[in-house]
Parts: C-alpha cells; sequence; structure tokens
C-alpha cells in the first residue's frame, strides 16, 4: 500500500457525514448545541470543583463529545482529566514532545496515521520491545500522553474514541517487575480520565507472563472497561472481527506497513509549528523549542 501521510484532522469540516450522524446519535444537536455548551460552562463554574485552565467552545466540546453530551458525566470526565494533571505535574510541565524520539525509536507504542472501518484510530503498544533501562515508564506516560492530547484536538476522534491494541508478544519478567501496582493504576487511570474515549482494549499475542500481569492490572478495571476488553490470543481471525484488516499493519494479518511513533514528532515539527496545534500544546505545559 502507499505511505499514508501523518496528519492531524483539526477542523469540523474534515468530519465525514456518516461520522456527523454517528454524533447526533450521540446526542449531538447542531441546533442546540452553543446552548448546551453554555449550560456546560455555567456548571463548572457553580461547581467550581475544578478550574479548566480555558473554558471555550472548541475546548469544552470535546469533553461533551466524550460522554455523549451529557452534562454532568462531562463534568466529572473534567474533574478527573484535571485530578490526573495535577497529580503527575511531570507528565506536562516543561515536557519536551521533540524529545521523546528515543521512546519511537524503540517501537513500544505508536499511532495509526490512518482509521479503522469506525473511523477510530488504532493506538498500538508493543511491550516486548521495551528495555526498561532505555525507557522508562515515565517517558511511555509522557508518549502516551502526547499521542492522546493530540488526538482530542480532531473532531472526528472527540466522536469516535479510539481503539488499542497491547501486543504482549516476547513479554517478559523484566517488564512485570516494572509494572507495579501504582503503576497499572496510574494507566487506567489515564486512558478513562482523558477527553477521547477507548471504545475497545485488545490483547494480542499473550504468553504466560501475561497472567501475572493481568493480576496486577484487573483490580483496576471496572466493569464497562473489562466490557470493553477482549483476548485474542494469536488468533487475528478473532481481532478481524472487531478490526478489519484492511485497516491494520501486516502483523495483524493487516495490509498496512508499520508506522513508528517518530513520525508523528516530525509531523508536529513540520507541520504543526506556530500554529493552533503548537498554542494548544504549550498551553498543557508542553515546550516546543524554535528549531
Amino acid at each position: 500500500m502507499p505511505t499514508i501521510e501523518h496528519k492531524l484532522n483539526i477542523t469540523e469540516e474534515e468530519v465525514p457525514e456518516h461520522i456527523r450522524r454517528l454524533a447526533q446519535e450521540h446526542g449531538e444537536c447542531p441546533s442546540s448545541k452553543d446552548k448546551v455548551i453554555e449550560e456546560f460552562r455555567n456548571y463548572i463554574l457553580e461547581h467550581n470543583e475544578c478550574q479548566p485552565h480555558r473554558n471555550d467552545a472548541r475546548y469544552l466540546e470535546k469533553f461533551l463529545r466524550a460522554r455523549y453530551w451529557k452534562i454532568e458525566n462531562s463534568y466529572k470526565l473534567l474533574c478527573s482529566y484535571y485530578k490526573f494533571r495535577e497529580q503527575n505535574k511531570s507528565y506536562y510541565e516543561k515536557v519536551r514532545p521533540l524529545d521523546l524520539r528515543h521512546v519511537g525509536q524503540s517501537d513500544i507504542l505508536t499511532v495509526t496515521p490512518y482509521r479503522d472501518q469506525h473511523g477510530h484510530r488504532i493506538l498500538i503498544y508493543r511491550f516486548g520491545l521495551w528495555r526498561p533501562n532505555r525507557v522508562t515508564v515515565d517517558d511511555i506516560f509522557r508518549a502516551t500522553i502526547v499521542l492522546q492530547e493530540l488526538g482530542s484536538l480532531e473532531p472526528i476522534s472527540q466522536i469516535v474514541g479510539g481503539v488499542g491494541i497491547f501486543d504482549l508478544k516476547d513479554l517478559g519478567l523484566e517488564h512485570i517487575l516494572h509494572l507495579s501496582p501504582s503503576v497499572a493504576q496510574k494507566m487506567i487511570v489515564l486512558l478513562t480520565s482523558m477527553p477521547i474515549r477507548t471504545s475497545a482494549f485488545h490483547i494480542v499475542n499473550q504468553n504466560w507472563v501475561f497472567n501475572a500481569a493481568f493480576k496486577i492490572f484487573k483490580p483496576f478495571l471496572n466493569a464497562a472497561m473489562r466490557e470493553r476488553l477482549y483476548i485474542h490470543g494469536s488468533d487475528m481471525t478473532s481481532l478481524h472481527k472487531h478490526i478489519n484488516p484492511e485497516h491494520l499493519p501486516k502483523r495483524y494479518g493487516g495490509l498496512h506497513e508499520d508506522y513508528s511513533y517518530t513520525l508523528w514528532l516530525d509531523m508536529l515539527k513540520e507541520q504543526c509549528s506556530g500554529n493552533s496545534v503548537q498554542t494548544d500544546m504549550e498551553q498543557l505545559g508542553f515546550i516546543f523549542d524554535q528549531a
């Protein structure tokens, strides 16, 4: 297949008609959108449990979309998001996304530049490639957050969410030693506190070490998350029941080449310098040094 450009779809005009219809099924009504956003803004001021750094319509809309335009649930998400940020300032403040290239070079995680049949981007972790002496747990969190924050700027992703593939091939005891219960809990909190839904978690290529790892993560999975968790082993036909192989890398029985995390960093440097994406990220604490 031809190489696919790494590009953020940050305008409402890029939302396909079938995704617009889905948004309306999720509670988004074009004629009353502004009114609901204003009600949400007032709700935030009245309850005052968290103080978002922005309250403009474009910013608040992504929290409403992530919770189907239900104001109370959107507010809970907003507070969870800012609580996570407050408790993990080192993942945002003075972090230089372009300095995370070593994470991408290790191929531990990436996000596909294409979308699946439902419009999801696919977040892929390959923990068996992780070398803790080269890439810290904190750097994995930082790299994940950069991708999640960028994804939350895309109206399409705000509406449909994303999916995750956790490839556990070659997962070993050295990895489990670094996946403490606190790290496991933090990863779950991260994935459930961002203003972008994770619609499904797919586990592939797990080995005997997975049982030990799953015992760490399982206590932190609520009922809703367990319903979205699918364990496929090495049976890619099982994965294909959820994600069409036309939208998967070849290693999972698909058609696409692997795309490195570093390509997203190149995109940030080349396409986003000085525009609204950089401004939005800098307001979160990230630093983009001018070349």
